[in-house]
């Protein structure tokens, strides 16, 4: 999917306008994006959507102030324009920040795939999955995306690129009695999605469920899953965050060079990795591979222009808006954490008594790494085996602590959103639950 002619030609009639209004630089951001859901309930085929949305960002300076509008669907050029300098004489000046790399158009990214497609594979997913658990009621959401990105400048930079993705998110709910267990899994790609491998996953977890047990209390090893682990590198990436850093809130601040975790942690940014790759951060900077920890010494913090000039840095081209109508801010795109060699069954086998966490209820840990969180789907492990679910069971600690005591990472790393990442086990969490 591309740019329609009419969105096509917007930006150049915007930038001249900006211009000729009295702005001295201006920059404008234009997204546009297809999606096609097929929606599944309750093991049958609920409905079918198709939905698209464009939005235009203008962003400009007058007498160094910034003014940032934003418009959605058709626009009226000479409004937008007369919108952000209203704006702009309501921000005190600051340094412009723009980029003046020229023209390209990067080549599309992924495959788009047909609503026939998406829903044979959410089929077979379910029909899996029921095949063992016929009881089980099973919800999925099978989709395409396909979106497309141009920003251009007044510096002369015109960035173009689009990108497909694909996705899917499969939970099954199975009621004995009194007792509810939700499971849920997904996968996100590029090319195609493998519902066998979904299927699987789910199944596995209702396996190792068909018991429940009581939690392992104390001190003793955690084994997070692929999906769990993110909780853990959410706090990471702030704490690598520059504007973090500039703010003096990240407890990584004064730490360059220094060992802050394990050294079997390597933490890296490739731009052409998985279905997160992008060419260009919203600044128009070229990204760029990015190793953050290599064996547990922190290497670098993240930053986009403003931020980059403040740590005297320069940016690392991570400069992204969390919205069509917000300012650029650092960001990570993709997130890749290097895995190790030892499968799931052979990560649980190693250990004595602990506990897998699979799935978990509230908030993470913020950027101090404390935290006590719920678990929502939780599995012993004795003596290398898994030997049932676990319910009304915490598991709190410091991420940061965890991550010192990093024992092992698996070899099943796998997008779990943005970041590409195995399984672990950690030591130095207390587990408390219920007899």
């Amino acid at each position: 999917m591309g740019l329609d002619d009419t969105l096509a030609a917007l930006p150049e009639q915007l930038l001249d306008l900006a211009l000729k209004s009295g702005a001295e630089a201006a920059e404008i951001f234009q997204s546009q994006s297809l999606a096609r859901p097929v929606f599944f309930e309750a093991n049958r085929l609920k409905q079918l959507e198709s939905s698209q949305s464009e939005g235009t960002a203008l962003r400009l300076w007058r007498r160094g102030r910034p003014g940032l509008a934003v418009a959605y669907g058709p626009v009226d050029a000479q409004a937008l324009v007369d919108r952000a300098l209203a704006l702009s004489e309501l921000n005190a000046p600051e340094t412009i920040e723009l980029s003046d790399r020229g023209q390209f158009v990067y080549p599309d990214l992924g495959a788009s795939v047909s609503v026939e497609q998406l829903l044979e594979w959410g089929q077979a997913a379910i029909a899996l999955v029921r095949d063992a658990y016929p009881d089980i009621l099973c919800s999925a959401e099978w989709e395409c995306d396909v979106e497309t990105t141009r920003l251009i400048n007044s510096c002369g930079l015109d960035c173009h690129h689009t990108d497909t993705t694909l996705s899917c998110f499969q939970s099954a709910e199975w009621v004995r009695g009194e007792d509810f267990l939700s499971v849920g899994d997904g996968q996100i790609d590029r090319d195609r999605l493998d519902p066998h491998t979904l299927a699987q996953h789910i199944l596995q977890r209702l396996d190792w469920a068909q018991s429940n047990t009581t939690a392992p209390v104390g001190r003793v090893p955690i084994l997070f899953t692929a999906k769990a682990a993110d909780m853990l590198w959410d706090t990471i990436q702030a704490a690598m965050n520059g504007k973090q850093v500039i703010e003096r809130a990240s407890p990584w601040s004064d730490r360059l060079g220094d060992l802050v975790t394990s050294t079997h942690l390597t933490l890296s940014q490739q731009p052409d990795a998985g279905p997160f790759s992008c060419p260009f951060d919203d600044e128009g900077t070229p990204t760029q591979r990015i190793t953050f920890i290599k064996d547990g010494v922190l290497q670098l913090f993240y930053t986009d222009r403003t931020i980059g000039r403040l740590l005297t840095s320069g940016t690392t081209g991570n400069g992204f808006r969390p919205g069509l109508g917000s300012y650029p801010t650092p960001g990570l795109f993709n997130l890749l954490v290097q895995p190790g060699y030892k499968s799931l069954d052979d990560l649980i086998g190693s250990i004595d008594s602990g506990l897998i966490v699979d799935q978990m209820l509230g908030g993470g840990a913020g950027i101090s790494g404390d935290f006590s969180v719920n678990v929502d789907l939780g599995y012993r492990i004795d003596r290398g085996q898994v030997v049932g679910r676990v319910k009304d069971t915490m598991v709190a600690g410091n991420v940061y602590t965890a991550l010192k005591n990093l024992v092992e990472l698996g070899g099943d790393a796998d997008w779990n959103g943005s970041c590409y990442t195995p399984s672990l086990i950690v030591e130095g969490l207390s587990v408390t639950g219920r007899s």
